[in-house]
């Protein structure tokens, strides 16, 4: 058995007898923090619960803005015009080694635009590249392509979309008074920024090739499966005998398109007027147009919005709960508790390193890269204010360690796992080596390189 093989059993066996699903980790999560709140802070019983139930819709408008995107990433990606570029690179591995590196790489460039479109397109790539290897009798393992494209998520905060550096590039953002206006040339732009995410994406395209079974333990898909309304094309509508004029309304592409023309004029004044400004709302508003501009009618678009509609459901369900947790965090003080820990023993060489750890700890319990910039950026840009440390480090800092804990926490699997049809406990022992793997490669950079 190959030495990978050997390293990522014992994770693959841990995750599939012991993981819970997203769900139950979100709860048994919340009573942890109940607990830690009560052991670490002088938090009383009642102050917790207060703070947890004031907590629960407080990222009400930040949970719809996330749901939204989803669904127009997911009704982008199932567009036909993307849908052909996803099946014409699914048809290009030719060995198991390029299947799986390829569905790796492609999800991490797709994740530096925005975490949504990595999550959705990498699925369904994902899937796309089984169902053809599958007709060319080319055996891969269906959970750890999957794991593979989850993996290439690792990047997302490095990236086009990410919270943290573009809410400390905004005019008037909460922290402006700690650090002023940081532009995303001294962040997201940063060359070693850069240069980092780009080696990332490569290291993890190498390593998830070498995670593969042996070849009497493949799960490979099952391509009936996937043979629903979803995967078909656009324009397999039924025809009606007789077509009315409502329905000839309902099928005029003319229609979203102008819609999407309208998007697009809005978005030209916005980067016109604010420059190189994003926030999730734009996001949003780019892939609604470009969404709009490739469905074949403005019956075509509803139907893909309503397909991406599945995995929705279940966020919304969630998210409320990591809201009440971070409810406790900020109400109890717990957050500052964890994050003292590490600037009373950083130095000025370790306090981006330290800001990383925190970051990936609160992640765990905060999956939100602006919700845990908020509450650990006062006190890490407070000690880097003390020990002389550029600010810029400390954003960069967080935002890798809130990326970096994604690979061992199960919320944001939840839309990947929707579309390619796994369950959480088939791909996590993989993205536990890619935890390990980017922990050396962030961290060092953080130590040795900026």
């Amino acid at each position: 058995m190959k030495i990978a093989q050997l390293i990522v059993r014992p994770f693959v066996v841990l995750v599939e007898r012991y993981y819970p699903d997203p769900f139950v980790f979100a709860i048994l999560l919340t009573f942890l923090t109940f607990l830690l709140s009560f052991g670490l802070t002088e938090a009383t019983v009642q102050q917790s619960i207060e703070a947890w139930g004031n907590g629960l819709s407080s990222l009400f408008a930040f949970t719809s803005q996330i749901c939204l995107m989803l669904i127009a990433a997911h009704a982008l990606s199932h567009t036909d015009s993307v849908q052909r570029l996803l099946a014409r690179c699914g048809s290009l591995p030719q060995n198991q080694f390029q299947a799986y590196a390829l569905v790796a790489f492609a999800t991490g460039l797709c994740s530096l635009l925005a975490w949504s479109l990595g999550l959705v397109a990498g699925a369904i790539l994902a899937k796309e590249l089984a169902i053809q290897s599958q007709r060319k009798n080319l055996r891969l393992h269906y959970p750890l392509l999957v794991a593979a494209a989850y993996a290439g998520t690792v990047v997302w905060h490095m990236g086009y979309s990410g919270s943290a550096t573009l809410s400390v590039a905004t005019p008037d953002h909460p922290l402006e008074h700690m650090m002023g206006v940081l532009p995303v040339t001294e962040t997201m732009l940063n060359p070693l920024n850069i240069m980092l995410a780009l080696l990332s994406i490569i290291v993890i395209a190498i390593v998830c090739p070498l995670l593969r079974p042996p070849d009497n333990e493949l799960l490979e898909v099952d391509a009936n499966k996937f043979e629903d309304k979803e995967d078909r094309s656009a324009s397999d509508e039924t025809p009606t005998s007789m077509p009315t004029f409502a329905s000839r309304l309902d099928n005029l592409r003319f229609l979203n398109i102008s819609v999407a023309l309208l998007f697009a004029v809005y978005l030209v004044i916005w980067f016109t007027t604010h420059g190189l400004e994003l926030n999730l709302n734009i996001v949003i508003w780019s892939f609604a147009c470009l969404g709009l501009l490739l469905a074949n009618s403005p019956t075509h678009y509803l139907r893909l919005i309503v397909n991406a509609s599945g995995p929705v459901g279940l966020i919304l369900l969630q998210y409320p709960f990591y809201a009440g947790i971070l409810g406790i965090m900020q109400g109890t003080g717990l957050a500052s508790v964890m994050s003292n820990f590490f600037t009373e023993i950083a130095t000025a060489q370790t306090l981006p390193f330290y800001a990383f750890l925190s970051g990936g700890l609160i992640n765990i319990f905060v999956p939100s890269g602006g919700g845990q910039w908020v509450i650990q950026g006062p006190i890490f840009l407070e000690a880097a204010k003390t020990l002389n440390v550029d600010p810029a480090l400390i954003v960069l800092g967080v935002a890798y360690g809130d990326q970096w804990t994604n690979m061992i926490q199960p919320f944001w699997t939840i839309p990947v796992l929707a579309i390619a049809g796994l369950h959480l406990r088939q791909i996590m022992g993989y993205t536990f080596i890619i935890f390990l793997v980017t922990f050396f490669l962030f961290g060092g950079a953080l130590l040795f390189l900026f």
